[in-house]
């Protein structure tokens, strides 16, 4: 497995880890969109400074790190036995080297109390879906779209522009630990 480790984010490289997580969300949103500006949060961005930070400011932040370079990053948060992915990102320019699989192992080898783990994603990142439901083991446990609102998100219902008008997925990994011994 690649080596990744996760560093803390420190408050200094704050604003680079807003700049490299919108390079890669950007870098989806362009592949599927080209240059189509319905799905930006803000001018040129698929994913907002403003979200960034606030996600931030109520989780736990880690740059990925290889070979002393910072190659992405995530967010976590975790409450008692359940935990929200936030974000995961990885530079583009590290695509498909296995380090976002191996910093989701690190997550998870970090936070062995956590039994359930969420995330959501929008429908066209199929990069993501395949990573999230192939490689981390996750399940598409529900579709959020106009017709179906994110119950937990007082603006899905109210929204008649939303960012993402066909949908977004919510996937859940459920970890059953065993227990080894007993017979």
């Amino acid at each position: 497995m690649t080596e990744v480790t996760l560093v803390p984010l420190a408050p200094e490289d704050r604003s680079q880890f807003v700049l490299d997580n919108q390079e890669a969300f950007n870098y989806g949103a362009l592949e599927e969109f080209g240059l189509r500006d319905d799905h930006f949060e803000e001018e040129g961005e698929i994913i907002s400074r403003e979200t960034i930070e606030g996600s931030i400011d109520r989780g736990e932040a880690y740059r990925i790190m290889k070979d002393g370079q910072p190659v992405g990053g995530v967010v976590i948060k975790v409450d008692g036995n359940r935990g929200d992915l936030d974000l995961l990102f990885v530079s583009p320019r590290v695509h498909s080297k296995g380090i976002g699989y191996a910093a989701w192992c690190t997550v998870e080898r970090m936070h062995p109390e956590v039994t359930v783990w969420e995330t959501v994603t929008p429908y066209f990142e199929k990069r993501n879906i395949h990573f999230y439901v192939n490689r981390c083991g996750f399940h598409i446990v529900e579709f959020f779209n106009s017709h179906h609102p994110d119950p937990n998100d007082p603006d899905a219902a109210h929204e008649t522009d939303e960012q993402f008008p066909d949908g977004i997925f919510r996937f859940e990994k459920r970890i059953v630990h065993t227990h080894k011994g007993h017979k």
